[in-house]
């Protein structure tokens, strides 16, 4: 017998019990279905995070208020409480790191902003004219936080699209006077829409000068300061310039500095080991599928013993027979992962265009990796069916037994 002659009868075989067919080869499609889809989503959540980050533009190195991290002894200043981070730290970081290109201050706040009888709550956020810039904000109308200095906040404000279009719906809202808080300010500006950006919800957002946030919320430090470094500049030097002034300032480190290649790095790697941790996980399913493919054959086997009775009288040979059942095997294996790769990727299609924003795509490796292992599965658990009926009895078979 041919290797055509070995293929076609086990198709033969295989469509003679569609049934039993079909439900081992779901299981292989569940979970060939489930690893291309949760590898699409893990990254896809790995190149949104990229982007997001990426949007800023250039290097970006952030000063928080605050230690975090663990150390022994006695807390350091009075209570353990920190100092404050200023306006002024912000002026002379700017002004004696050669590497900053501009120092942005933030104040971070929510309150209720009015207009007539519509109100809502919102997050007030505190910055500076280079904020537009850093964060690539577009304005739809009027213009940014103007410039100047840094501690004379004046009462202007910038609409978040969503807030601008429920305050003022159908109508031109610069040079309107709203209300925030107890503050009366005028609006100068609406972005244009934008959605989440590194998990600030910027439609629904407020932009006031720094000071004006600060005052606003009865606060003496700032949030955070962004420092924006000039092009080719090494993140680990500046740390270590704003290191050496602010404790000079405050007499301890009692603030902590990230850099963005930093935290990107570091969730691009969380991210790509929940991908793996997650398909591992879906793999598992595989497994299952080939104990489903392995019963299907033992129960095939013993069903069809006194056909392979007849195989071994006519002269085929024990590989042959071992071949032949090997194939079936095979065959459910590999139609089920061409099947679950294909559901697969119209899932992730279909994903996409629910939630354009997170781009899942199904890596090359994943669809290499899932492809052998249902190939594999097939194989793996067909072996000992296979070598069953290998070794079965011709005059036996033929008889029942």
């Amino acid at each position: 017998m041919s290797f055509a002659d070995l293929l076609r009868f086990a198709a033969q075989a295989l469509m003679q019990n569609r049934r039993r067919s079909v439900l081992s080869l779901l299981g292989v499609v569940i979970g060939v279905v489930a690893v291309t889809s949760l590898t699409a989503i893990g990254e896809g959540a790995l190149h949104f995070v990229t982007d997001q980050f990426a949007s800023l533009g250039t290097s970006i190195v952030i000063v928080t208020p605050g230690k975090n991290e663990t150390t022994g002894g006695m807390p350091h200043g009075i209570g353990g409480i920190p100092n404050d981070l200023t306006l002024r730290d912000a002026i002379i970081l700017e002004r004696r790191i050669q590497s900053v290109h501009t120092a942005v201050p933030i104040s971070i706040s929510t309150d209720t902003i009015s207009h007539l009888e519509l109100d809502r709550q919102v997050m007030i956020v505190g910055a500076t004219s280079d904020f537009a810039r850093l964060q690539q904000l577009e304005i739809a109308m009027g213009s940014f936080l103007p410039e100047g200095e840094l501690d004379r906040g004046s009462a202007v404000v910038v609409l978040g699209y969503t807030v601008a279009r429920e305050l003022f719906p159908g109508a031109n809202p610069l040079g309107a006077k709203v209300r925030i808080g107890g503050w009366r300010m005028r609006v100068i500006g609406v972005l244009r829409e934008r959605g989440t950006q590194l998990g600030m919800h910027v439609d629904e957002s407020v932009f006031i000068p720094t000071a004006s946030g600060m005052r606003m919320a009865n606060k003496s430090s700032v949030s955070r300061i962004m420092l924006e470094l000039l092009p080719r500049s090494e993140p680990e030097v500046a740390i270590a310039e704003v290191k050496t002034i602010l404790i000079e300032r405050h007499d301890e480190e009692d603030f902590t500095c990230i850099s963005q290649d930093a935290v990107m790095s570091s969730l691009s790697s969380i991210l790509g080991i929940l991908t793996m941790v997650v398909a591992g996980i879906a793999s598992i399913s595989l497994a299952v599928a080939g104990i489903g493919i392995m019963n299907v054959m033992l129960v095939s086997v013993s069903e069809r013993t006194d056909e392979v009775g007849l195989l071994k009288a006519v002269g085929a040979t024990r590989r042959q027979i071992l071949a032949i059942f090997l194939l079936e095997a095979t065959m459910l294996s590999l139609a089920g992962g061409i099947l679950g790769l294909g559901l697969g990727t119209l899932l992730v299609l279909l994903g996409n265009a629910l939630y354009p924003a997170v781009e899942a795509v199904t890596p090359l490796w994943a669809i290499a990796a899932v492809m052998a292992l249902s190939l594999g599965t097939g194989v793996l658990f067909g072996v000992l069916p296979a070598w069953r009926a290998s070794r079965l009895n011709p005059v036996a078979a033929l008889q029942g037994r």
